[in-house]
């Protein structure tokens, strides 16, 4: 039962098997309009979504839409301070897949984020933002066209759980006093260290469930991609922080080579077997070496170790993975943070899953969708085993709202992965293939329409521009 909303009178459910949707001909999907530029996005993409599955299916296939509420516009219906009702969380999980506008984060108490809060609370934790250029669209790039990686991020962990105290506070100053008198004297890697007393203190959690099951996530779609891009990067900062971003790197290898093991090669093993291939006799010790450039400046200690290790790689999946057999399977590596943000833009081609933390997602997506075209043209998707969010990447814009002229891309764009999601493929190819006719063809919104050379006069408005992707889907 509902308070003040009731679901369509046609349709039925999406449900979930094994972390796989299972979805009818005719699923019931709840919405969210969105605040500020929603009022435009929504119409205009709702208008898209249903003519590519009309024209892609006929009568055989058709979404029934469930408005729910979130944001501003809940509080107009559920009264005030009621971002996120009962309602809204009760369809979502009752229906099990939906797509949102952007929403305003509230400013003062109460919950941080509404993006965080569905995410958190649905436990959605993998959120997919595919960066992908679409000929014509402005870039400063010169070859944004290379760039095509889709960024599989963490999100439910992290800074993101939201746990830290404020300076000052009664609670923060028993942690710093237990931290810098206790917790730190007793771990000898810590040394004299200790955090300055008028400091504010967060926690970053990072666990092996969190982080095997989203790296499961992104090795299972990087096995439906073609063979060049069967690629999972595992990104983290574990240079520095050891215990939770080497973590995650680690989990991550030892997921792929033990439950993805003959479907996976990790790139340190690819070196290994690679140089066997090319010099069959070649000595455990040279091999060694070769795959660690610096291993005559290494102590002993670590000699055995790294020779020990070619001998273990070369003892379990010489038999499997060698002879270049290896070069079929997912290859899974990794890279520093900092690092990985310069190779996007100097080498883009050589990616194509990355596997993130929360925060660290956070920036890379943004940063890669700067290439491809700026939030605008990104999608996103937050999935889980049991329920999946689709949503505009980008804020409200509230200044532009019900002007007609704001570009629905993303929102477009993120019911394009919504279909493909739900296992309407040839749905969600139109929708790809219409907004970049569309945009090679010039028939831009202005934000776009200002960055073209020369630049598009008079552009088209939010609905003009989702009648055009509609209009080539027949070409």
């Amino acid at each position: 039962m509902y308070e003040k909303i009731a679901p369509p009178k046609s349709g039925d459910r999406i449900t979930f098997e094994n972390g796989k949707p299972i979805v009818p001909d005719n699923p019931i999907i709840p919405f969210i309009r969105g605040d500020g530029t929603g009022v435009d996005l929504w119409p205009a993409s709702q208008k898209v979504i249903d003519a590519a599955v009309a024209t892609a299916y006929g009568q055989t296939r058709k979404i029934s839409w469930f408005k729910i509420f979130a944001g501003d516009e809940a509080c107009d219906n559920y009264g005030l301070y009621q971002y996120l009702p009962q309602d809204t969380l009760q369809a979502i999980q009752e229906y099990g897949v939906a797509i949102k506008g952007p929403l305003t984060t509230p400013i003062g108490g109460g919950i941080r984020s509404l993006n965080v809060a569905l995410r958190q609370i649905n436990d959605l934790y993998a959120c997919v933002r595919p960066c992908k250029y679409y000929q014509g669209t402005p870039s400063p790039h010169k070859t944004p066209e290379k760039l095509d990686v889709i960024v599989y991020r963490e999100n439910t962990e992290d800074i993101y759980l939201g746990i830290e105290w404020r300076q000052g506070t009664e609670i923060g100053n028993k942690l710093l006093d237990i931290l810098n008198k206790e917790l730190i004297p007793a771990t000898p890697e810590h040394g004299q260290k200790q955090i300055r007393l008028d400091s504010a203190i967060g926690i970053k959690p990072i666990s092996k469930t969190g982080s095997q099951r989203l790296v499961r996530r992104a090795i299972e779609h990087a096995l439906r991609l073609p063979k060049g891009k069967q690629q999972v990067t595992l990104v983290h900062k574990g240079n520095i922080m050891k215990y939770t971003e080497g973590a995650f790197r680690d989990w991550g290898y030892e997921l792929a080579v033990t439950e993805f093991r003959q479907e996976c090669v990790t790139e340190r093993e690819s070196w290994i077997l690679s140089n066997k291939e090319k010099n069959p006799d070649i000595s455990i010790e040279e091999n060694a070496r070769q795959i660690d450039p610096g291993y005559d400046n290494l102590t002993s200690e670590k000699q055995v170790e790294v020779c020990q290790e070619v001998e273990n790689t070369l003892n379990a999946i010489w038999d499997s993975h060698g002879n270049g057999k290896w070069k079929n399977l997912v290859m899974v590596n990794d890279r520093i943070a900092d690092s990985i943000f310069q190779q996007i833009q100097t080498r883009p081609a050589e990616y194509s899953i990355l596997a993130t933390m929360n925060l660290n997602g956070d920036y890379l997506s943004d940063a890669a969708a700067a290439i491809v075209g700026g939030l605008g043209m990104g999608p996103g998707a937050n999935i889980g085993d049991r329920c999946a969010i689709f949503e505009a990447t980008h804020g409200t814009a509230p200044k532009h709202a019900g002007l007609d002229r704001v570009n629905p891309g993303s929102l477009i764009l993120s019911g394009a992965m919504m279909l493909e999601y739900m296992g309407w493929q040839e749905a969600g190819d139109l929708i790809k293939k219409g907004l970049e006719l569309a945009i090679s063809n010039r028939e831009v919104t202005y934000d776009l329409a200002r960055l073209m050379e020369p630049p598009v006069d008079p552009p088209l408005k939010c609905s003009e521009f989702a009648e055009a992707i509609i209009k080539h889907f027949k070409d």
